[in-house]
């Protein structure tokens, strides 16, 4: 069963226990997809890659609007946010620990022969596929500027 069909059929049964934020969360994030499939000239479907990777943007988003709540003060704005985001995790692949991560960021230095900081986007490139929705870019980003700048 792919990704889209266990949200919608994840949708129906939170409609069914009225659980608004579940039903509210699952539906924006259907739409967030549909978009991204009639986005450009000709309708697609979503493979679940690219299903995962727009999933982790929502997800990013719900994060974001977390934290700018919750700095303005807004601490119930934030909890919804905070929920959602949690609702958006269950279908995203387990998020890695920095210690894997600096162990990949180690095997993409060596196989890539990076020496310093201006063999990022070499770093970055070899890093990327293995990550794609199991870690925020952002913090890997820190961690490879952290091994390079060593």
């Amino acid at each position: 069963m792919s990704i889209k069909e266990q949200l919608r059929l994840d949708l129906t049964e939170a409609i069914r226990s009225r659980d608004e934020v579940v039903s509210g969360t699952i539906r924006m994030v259907l739409s967030a997809i549909t978009n991204e499939e009639v986005a450009g000239k000709e309708a697609r479907v979503l493979s679940d890659d690219e299903v995962i990777t727009v999933l982790s943007r929502e997800a990013k988003k719900r994060r974001e609007a977390s934290e700018a709540f919750e700095a303005a003060g807004r601490a119930d704005k934030a909890t919804l946010e905070k929920a959602e985001g949690e609702v958006i995790a269950k279908y995203l692949p387990a998020q890695l620990t920095v210690d894997d991560i600096k162990t990949m960021i180690a095997h993409a230095i060596a196989s890539t022969g990076a020496a310093g900081p201006s063999d990022m986007g070499k770093v970055m490139g070899a890093i990327k596929p293995l990550i794609a929705g199991k870690a925020d870019g952002s913090v890997v980003s820190t961690l490879v500027k952290e091994a390079l700048n060593k």
